[in-house]
């Protein structure tokens, strides 16, 4: 704008923007021409004040109009339900969420009572409840149900603030929620989806453990056969020695002379069998005990886990592992073996023993081409662990598939060998023992396994 003192030397013609310039010609009779500018200029500062109220007016109704359509846009968008009321208890306000669940129009929900969009007495009078206690400036959270129009109610979490006026005046309440049928039916779905789940995975741990028994009949079968024969015999020389005694005892009933008594006992060699009798019996009972032994760890290892923990020997299981792998694979390796006789641990026997199958299986096939193929299994007992350690002098591991050994479905051996699948479950098996297992290469060739597990105690 240009200033009202364009002219200063002459003094006596200024050019205003918003008054005709012949207006400073013909000032009012008896106006002096100076008193006269100076109410042309103020008259110019009042014009000019006011155009910029009228500008900054503008701006603000454009804010406003803005803030409003913010504001209408969120609420719009709110999957929660909002209703504000007054302190009587009238909605004021209501958003698009909850006129849709209770199928009435936002502007029909207006100036009706809040405790009408309950479906029943305990939430309404809760609503009454935090009506009343506005001025606690309380913020209560619970659980409400609404009246819905495609279920005879609805639950909702719901959360109550009290509102203020600009001077800090409790004049209504803020009510937000969620409806929490749809939380719950979502919560419901993932527990069902995390039971099938770890349903999905037993059956996974016990197909690979009906696969491993698979590979393990051939040793379990040699191991049974050998009490089982043991037995035989003793039963076979037990029927022989009886038809003797038998024989013998019938003699004696019959009252036949003591000559011919001594004859037959010495012909029968009654006082040797009666030496052999004893030593039989505990040899039967040991070899029908060892069966029954055999029996019970093939049972332990291929049923189902129940979950149930308890304290047993881990020596006893490895020791029962590696000599069914090995018989049941055929494999010539080279055992070297460094275990303590004791090693307490706790947890599933069956799901342990799986996993010292597993490892030492992984050993015989990586080294079954190997000429003085060598497997050393050691044991490291420290103060509330131990560490067992299969090391074989096979390839080892490639350095870039060290990190990926536990993988499902990863395995080194050829096609049709193996499933992938037993590393990755053993190491499942081993973390929910609370233990460890790790893979690496030795310095001086192969790989090795360790397992860590907690001392039982």
């Amino acid at each position: 704008m240009p200033s009202p003192d364009k002219d200063a030397a002459q003094g006596t013609r200024v050019y205003l923007p918003t008054l005709p310039a012949h207006v400073l010609d013909r000032p009012p009779e008896g106006v002096g021409e100076d008193v006269w500018i100076d109410v042309i200029r103020k008259m110019d500062e009042v014009y000019s004040d006011l155009l910029q109220y009228e500008v900054a007016l503008e701006e603000k109704n454009a804010k406003l109009e803005e803030t409003q359509k913010f504001i209408f846009s969120v609420l719009t968008s709110m999957s929660d339900v909002l209703v504000v009321c007054d302190r009587h208890g009238l909605i004021q306000e209501a958003n698009q969420a909850l006129a849709e669940l209770v199928g009435k129009s936002e502007e029909a929900l207006r100036g009706t009572p809040l405790i009408d969009l309950f479906a029943d007495e305990a939430s309404r009078e809760q609503a009454r409840r935090f009506l009343r206690d506005l001025t606690s400036e309380r913020i209560h959270d619970c659980e409400l149900h609404f009246k819905c129009r495609y279920a005879p109610e609805m639950p909702v979490a719901v959360n109550c603030t009290p509102r203020l006026s600009p001077v800090g005046k409790f004049v209504g309440m803020v009510m937000t929620g969620r409806p929490v049928g749809d939380l719950r039916r979502a919560y419901e779905q993932l527990r069902q989806a995390h039971e099938d789940l770890k349903l999905a995975q037993q059956q996974l741990i016990h197909s690979e453990k009906m696969a491993s028994l698979g590979r393990l009949v051939a040793g379990v079968a040699h191991e049974l056969n050998n009490p089982i024969s043991f037995v035989l015999g003793n039963v076979y020389a037990l029927q022989r020695y009886g038809s003797r005694m038998r024989e013998y005892l019938e003699a004696i009933h019959a009252g036949r002379p003591a000559e011919e008594i001594a004859e037959l006992r010495k012909s029968l060699r009654i006082d040797r069998l009666m030496e052999d009798m004893q030593p039989l019996i505990d040899g039967t009972i040991e070899g029908a005990e060892r069966t029954r032994d055999i029996v019970a760890g093939l049972k332990r290892f291929s049923a189902q886990d129940r979950g149930e923990e308890e304290t047993f020997n881990l020596a006893e299981v490895l020791e029962r592992s590696v000599h069914w792998v090995v018989k049941a694979s055929g494999s010539k390796i080279r055992l070297v073996m460094d275990v303590p006789p004791q090693i307490p641990v706790s947890g599933s026997a069956g799901q342990l023993q799986q996993v010292l199958v597993n490892l030492v299986q992984n050993a015989i096939d990586t080294t079954e081409r190997l000429e003085g193929a060598r497997l050393d299994i050691r044991a490291e007992l420290r103060k509330r662990s131990v560490a067992l350690s299969f090391r074989d002098n096979g390839p080892g591991f490639r350095e870039d598939s060290l990190g990926h050994v536990f993988d499902p479905f990863f395995t080194t051996k050829p096609v049709g060998k193996g499933t992938g699948l037993g590393l990755s479950i053993s190491y499942g098996i081993v973390e929910r023992h609370r233990g460890q297992l790790t893979a690496a290469n030795h310095p001086e060739g192969g790989a090795v396994l360790t397992l860590t597990l907690p001392l039982a105690g």
